[in-house]
């Protein structure tokens, strides 16, 4: 369990300081980062899967056309999330973007709801009541929605959602992504170029050489995740997830000194409260569970 901490964390901690290698690559467009990130992230998970000689689940997927819809959706809901996010950290709403994730797992939650039919218990419905009214509370002192912290919600949670219901594991399923994703990144890469409309030449040499990083940025973190997702309780992992978000928010206060009013403090700390009840009703759940099956146990014993 404590090598599964040890995984989550550092995929937390990497998403977590993620802003700080987006903002490296300054003068570079938020499209063609994106772009890069396509291109790069299948080179580097192509070498992974040839090093390790792990091609056979390429014939399932040939096989099943339904599949490729599938993870073409979620390429799709990937690829939404990953411009937005990078498009909100090039213009300074980092503070923003942290929102996105704090909130995803309530998305998720009602998600399931909605489409999945699952069944909430009231700890769970207060926890997404209090965060409502936490958005609520935003969009008022505002005079908008917190479009981008919903947008990154709602593509990363609907991304989850379709990945959750998918057949592949995490390196085959991010593998099947890019591929699609891939011709696409390629073409609109190489057009750029051609036509002169990239921004990727006129910069330095060493955020030229930063945007070859992309694949293993992109990757690492994944694949960490998917390590320490195999060792841990879901709810420990829950709690965890906080630790990005987290990150992101003090990146963005303390070295980038982007403003947070009142206003917006009010409707952050409603969504933590929010968050606090949710993660204490989880494991307060998982721990009557436990001691019930002991107490079975005991019984039978």
């Amino acid at each position: 369990m404590q090598l599964g901490i040890l995984y989550a964390l550092l995929a937390y901690i990497i998403w977590g300081l993620l802003p700080l290698y987006i903002k490296s690559l300054h003068g570079v467009a938020p499209l063609e980062i994106l772009l890069h990130r396509m291109v790069w992230s299948l080179v580097f998970l192509g070498a992974i899967l040839l090093w390790r000689r792990h091609f056979g689940w390429l014939r399932e997927v040939v096989a099943n056309p339904r599949l490729i819809l599938n993870f073409a959706a979620s390429a799709g809901l990937l690829c939404c999330n990953w411009f937005l996010y990078i498009w909100a950290v090039s213009a300074d709403r980092v503070v923003d973007a942290s929102l996105g994730y704090f909130i995803n797992p309530l998305v998720s939650v009602l998600l399931g709801v909605v489409l999945l039919h699952e069944r909430l218990r009231w700890g769970q419905w207060v926890s997404i009541a209090v965060a409502g009214a936490g958005v609520l509370w935003l969009t008022w002192s505002a005079g908008h929605l917190p479009w981008i912290a919903l947008g990154l919600a709602a593509s990363f949670g609907g991304y989850g959602l379709l990945r959750k219901t998918g057949a592949l594991g995490a390196l085959e399923g991010l593998s099947l992504e890019t591929l699609l994703l891939f011709p696409v990144a390629a073409i609109a890469l190489g057009a750029l170029f051609l036509t002169g409309h990239d921004t990727t030449r006129a910069a330095p040499t060493l955020t030229q050489g930063l945007l070859l990083l992309a694949g293993p940025v992109t990757a690492v973190p994944l694949l960490f995740f998917a390590a320490g997702a195999r060792r841990i309780p879901l709810s420990m992992l829950g709690i965890l997830q906080y630790a990005g978000p987290t990150i992101q928010l003090m990146l963005g206060l303390w070295l980038w000194h982007e403003p947070f009013p009142v206003d917006k403090q009010i409707g952050y700390a409603l969504i933590w409260v929010s968050l606090a009840i949710y993660a204490f009703e989880g494991l307060l759940v998982s721990r009557l569970k436990n001691r019930s099956a002991i107490d079975v146990k005991n019984k039978t014993a």
